[in-house]
Formats: C-alpha cells, sequence, structure tokens
C-alpha cells in the first residue's frame, strides 16, 4: 500500500473519531440536563396536569409519577381515570403515602347508583420547583376550581348515566309490548280477520304499531286483492318482462312499433336506474346486493302487467318496503292492488286535474288545523305539490326514517288515503315552529328529507292532535265537493 493511501486513511478514520467523541459528548450533556429536568419536576411538588382518556393497556395501571418519568416532560399527562378523586381524598392519599396515589380499582364507589365514565378533568398539584411557589390564596382558588370541575363532571356523567338507563329500560318495555301484541295478533285477531279487523281493540292496537312478524301479513289482507292477481300470473309477466330485458341487451334498444309508441313496457330499462337509489344506506337493493335482482324483477313483472302505468320513479321505493316484509309473489299481488287504488293511481297516472283537487283539499285541513303556518307558506308562494307530490309518491318511504314510515304504513292500511294527507299535517305541525323561521328554499329543502331522528312516537302524537273535519265535513265530503282551477282559489261546489 502507498503512504498516500495510507496517509489518507489515518485521516479518515482520525475525523471519524473526532465526529463519534463529538456525538458522544453532545448526548451526555443533553442527556444529564434532560433526566436531571425529569428528576427534579419528579421530586419537586406537582403542578396542574391535565389527565384525559385514553385506550386501556394490558400492562399493569401505572401512577402519574411513574407515567411523567417515562418522558412526558411538559406539564400534560394522559392516563385513563375511571374513578376520580377530590382534593381532600387525594391531599389524604398522598400524606400517608408520600406519593401520587395509583388508580383506584372499579367499583370503589358504593354511594353512586351509577359508576361515571373515564373523565378529562384537573388534577390539582403544586408548581414545579424550577418556577414561583403558589400563593396561599391561589392555591386555595385551584383547589376549589378543582373541587367544582370534578363535581361537574360527576354530575355530568351521572346524568348521561341515567339517560342511558332510562333509554334502555324504555327500550326493553317496548320490546316487551311487541312481544305481547305478537301473541294477541298471531292468536286472536289474524284467525278471526274478518269479525275482528273492525273492533275498537284491533283498530288500538292497529294504531300502535304492527309487530314487525305480523307487519307484512298484516298488510297484505288490509290492502286485499281485488285485482285476482295469483302467483302463476305474476310468473307470467315475469317471464314476459325477462323476454323484453334479454331483446334490450341484444339490440341495445327497446324495438317498438309506431302503434305501441305508448307502451310503457319501453320504461323496463329504467327500472335499472332507479332502483340504484333505493334506501342506498342498506347497501341491500343496489346491484351486487340480496334483494337487488327482487326488486328488479318485481317492477319489471308490474311494467308489463299495466303498461297504461308503467314504471313511475317512486314506485321502487314502495316495491321495496313490501319486499322487505313479504314473500316475492305476495309482494308483488300487494304492490299491485296497492297502486290500484284512487289516490295511487291518480298521482302515478298523472292525472293533473285530480291531482290539483287532492291538494286543493289538503289546504282546506292545512288552513283549519295551522292557520299561522299556513298563512306562511302562502306569504312564501309554497304550494302543496312542492313537498306533497314526493311524499305521496313514495308513501313518506324516501322522506321519513323507514322504521317510523313502516308505521305510518301500518295506519295506512287501515284508514286509507285520508291518513296520507292527515300524515303530512301531522309533520307540518311537529315542525311547526321550525318552519316558521324558514324562507322558501329552506323549507322545500328541509320537506324533502325530514329529519333522521324523528320519533315515531312524537309523530303520531301531533297526527293524532289534527283534526280532518272541516264544517261538518270530512275527508271524503271535501274531496268530492271541492273544485279548484291551477290559478284560482279553492272553491266548493256543494253543501
Amino acid at each position: 500500500v502507498s503512504a498516500a493511501a495510507i496517509g489518507i486513511f489515518w485521516v479518515s478514520s482520525a475525523r471519524r473519531i473526532w465526529i463519534f467523541r463529538a456525538r458522544m459528548l453532545c448526548d451526555d450533556v443533553l442527556g444529564r440536563s434532560l433526566f436531571s429536568r425529569k428528576q427534579r419536576e419528579a421530586e419537586s411538588a406537582p403542578g396542574w396536569k391535565l389527565f384525559g382518556k385514553v385506550p386501556l393497556r394490558e400492562s399493569p395501571p401505572k401512577n402519574s409519577k411513574t407515567i411523567q418519568q417515562e418522558g412526558n416532560p411538559g406539564n400534560l399527562t394522559s392516563v385513563s381515570t375511571p374513578n376520580l378523586l377530590s382534593s381532600g381524598e387525594y391531599e389524604t392519599k398522598v400524606s400517608k403515602s408520600g406519593q401520587s396515589p395509583s388508580l383506584p380499582a372499579q367499583g370503589r364507589r358504593k354511594n353512586l347508583e351509577f359508576e361515571p365514565l373515564s373523565t378529562t378533568a384537573l388534577i390539582l398539584e403544586d408548581r414545579p420547583a424550577n418556577l414561583p411557589a403558589k400563593s396561599e390564596e391561589e392555591a386555595q382558588r385551584h383547589r376549589q376550581e378543582y373541587d367544582e370541575m370534578v363535581a361537574e363532571a360527576k354530575k355530568r356523567e351521572l346524568k348521561e348515566a341515567q339517560k342511558k338507563k332510562k333509554q334502555m329500560k324504555e327500550r326493553f318495555k317496548q320490546e316487551e309490548s311487541i312481544a305481547n301484541a305478537m301473541v294477541v295478533w298471531n292468536n286472536e285477531i289474524l284467525p278471526n280477520w274478518e269479525s275482528m279487523r273492525g273492533t275498537r281493540r284491533v283498530r288500538d292496537l292497529w294504531w300502535q304499531g304492527l309487530p314487525p312478524n305480523v307487519r307484512g301479513k298484516v298488510w297484505s289482507l288490509a290492502i286485499g286483492n281485488e285485482l285476482n292477481i295469483t302467483s302463476d300470473l305474476y310468473e307470467i309477466f315475469l317471464s314476459r318482462a325477462k323476454e323484453r330485458w334479454k331483446s334490450f341487451r341484444e339490440t341495445g334498444s327497446e324495438m317498438e312499433s309506431d302503434a305501441d309508441s305508448a307502451d310503457r313496457e319501453s320504461s323496463l330499462d329504467l327500472i335499472k336506474l332507479d332502483i340504484s337509489r333505493t334506501f342506498p344506506p342498506l347497501f341491500i337493493f343496489q346491484k351486487g346486493g340480496p334483494y337487488h335482482d327482487l326488486l328488479h324483477s318485481l317492477l319489471g313483472a308490474y311494467t308489463c302487467y299495466r303498461p297504461d302505468v308503467g314504471y313511475v320513479q317512486g314506485m321502487s321505493f314502495i316495491a321495496a318496503v313490501l319486499i322487505l316484509n313479504l314473500e316475492e309473489a305476495d309482494a308483488f299481488i300487494a304492490f299491485a292492488n296497492l297502486l290500484n287504488k284512487p289516490c295511487q293511481m291518480v298521482f302515478f297516472r298523472v292525472d293533473h286535474e285530480l291531482m290539483l283537487k287532492y291538494f286543493a283539499a289538503f289546504e282546506v285541513f292545512f288552513e283549519e288545523n295551522l292557520p299561522r303556518l299556513f298563512n306562511h307558506f302562502k306569504s312564501s308562494n309554497l304550494t302543496p305539490d312542492l313537498y306533497l307530490i314526493d311524499w305521496i309518491f313514495t308513501l313518506y318511504t324516501k322522506s321519513l326514517p323507514l322504521d317510523v314510515a313502516c308505521r305510518v304504513w301500518d295506519v295506512f292500511c287501515r284508514d286509507g288515503e285520508e291518513f296520507l294527507f292527515r300524515t303530512g299535517l301531522g309533520i307540518l305541525r311537529l315542525y311547526e315552529e321550525v318552519l316558521l323561521q324558514m324562507d322558501f328554499i329552506h323549507i322545500a329543502q328541509f320537506l324533502t328529507r325530514l329529519p333522521e331522528d324523528m320519533l315515531s312516537e312524537r309523530l303520531f302524537s301531533c297526527i293524532a292532535n289534527t283534526q280532518m273535519i272541516s264544517g261538518n265535513r270530512k275527508w271524503i265530503q271535501v274531496i268530492s265537493c271541492v273544485r279548484c282551477y291551477s290559478d284560482q282559489p279553492v272553491e266548493f261546489v256543494c253543501l
């Protein structure tokens, strides 16, 4: 090896040794400074430390001093505090042990009915030795603030625990009521349907909501089968729909003669688009979901069964609710008969003149029940068609939470079309004070998608307070007497 190479190697080695020694010196200085600071903080009287809730660890619980020594140089430390100590308890425990108290065992409080949750609270300690000591007045003020914070935290957590217990109690009560009602429906009412359906007892049970296990059966019986549709007839129209889908896939379009141009079976391809927008949060009707093909088949069969009506946007929501409660053929029979009711046929065939009559009759009862809100809507130029069309087309399944909508369906099957408009008035009554503060745009948006936290009990209380009588005339009398024009006020043509 040449002398030049040896010289280069010696210089490089010396530089590495110098850099290593410099790093060791820095680490030693910084390390002593850091650990001496930690030691001073650990030995000094503590200051204010913020304790918060963190995920539980598998390691044994540690006290605040141990956690402080593990490497949090600041005044903020996060631990789990299932039970908070008052300042008196804290000082007593410190004086006995000479150190911060370890976490008490769970279930320590015997005087509380509920065990409060972990809380973010302030643990009272003195300042570190490297800071000016607190005055007696300041220490006393901090101790008082600490006591107030802990008391408020305990009060808040106790209130939350009581609220949860009340909710659970109400839930158990509701489940017990549903179980008892299901026994009555299965053993007493359904076997004697024709003789008991109109009794006061059955109507009262109906109003309280049908048990989920009997809901589909009761809906099917209440809707009836005036069209005399059978399972075999459903299979026939389903086969026809599948043939048209096959033809559509092969040709890329549905071939129609001029004579069949009005045939609404051509709406089969529109079904696919609407199904994807049916109850999207459930993820069961979209492509790949368990009920996608079933919903597609039912709607396709109906478009072939009623080509004069075809598929209209909103039908998918009604069919989906029936599928959730009935078998496939029974759901189709109920669906076809339900859409054959006078009110549904008016809307799905878009009979403009008769739709105006329904809107006009609704306004009569709107003004009768909610005059302030009625005048507000009038001054805002908000007409019933802007929100009623969506409600009636989907029978509230799109606008209301699904469980609330099903309970509306329960009574709708009992009372008929009148209850649909009574429900609309109940919704307006429930949110009257909110709607009075809104303008045209916000009212329309609000009524299109109602709050998800709506409770059925509150809605039905408002519906019960809504009277469907105007001048001694019931709904059916008003709808038959009212005459309206799109550009004129409502007027009656009979006494």
